[in-house]
């Protein structure tokens, strides 16, 4: 339960990794609500992600290939907002538990499906849409989180 023992910042690259439930939401397009600073998710995927897997298809590359693409490992404490309240690197950052689907508590990876907090078959392929497109994309990261 290394989590429950060290900080982020104190976790092997390894630690770190295994915190990912593969829920998927860092993969999508994301923007601040210019009246209210909410963070809004939608349902329009990075052209990495695949959506069957959860998974990146490139991640040691990404970064390269999306610059646009979030390292959580180099958040900043207002930049964990923009993950949804469900994500482990969130609630570890905020000293909250993980949610008992996690793998980590369960042991099962596709725990995260289960509960349908992953974005699992949820998502469509960015390279076809424009930033006007994005309001009809919205999504609830946080519908299923209990």
């Amino acid at each position: 339960m290394f989590w429950k023992e060290k900080t982020l910042s104190d976790m092997s690259d390894d630690e770190w990794e295994s915190l990912c439930d593969g829920c998927g939401h860092c993969c999508v397009w994301k923007f601040e609500d210019e009246d209210s600073s909410e963070i809004l998710y939608t349902d329009i995927r990075c052209k990495l992600f695949n959506d069957n897997t959860c998974q990146c298809t490139d991640y040691k590359q990404r970064s390269a290939l999306v610059p646009e693409c979030m390292n959580i490992r180099t958040f900043n404490d207002q930049q964990f907002n923009w993950l949804p309240t469900t994500c482990a690197y969130r609630l570890l950052h905020e000293g909250k538990p993980l949610f008992p689907w996690h793998h980590l508590i369960c042991h099962d990876k596709d725990a995260v499906h289960q509960a349908e907090i992953s974005l699992q078959n949820k998502t469509v392929c960015g390279e076809q849409f424009t930033e006007e497109d994005i309001i009809h994309h919205i999504i609830d990261p946080d519908e299923n989180s209990q």
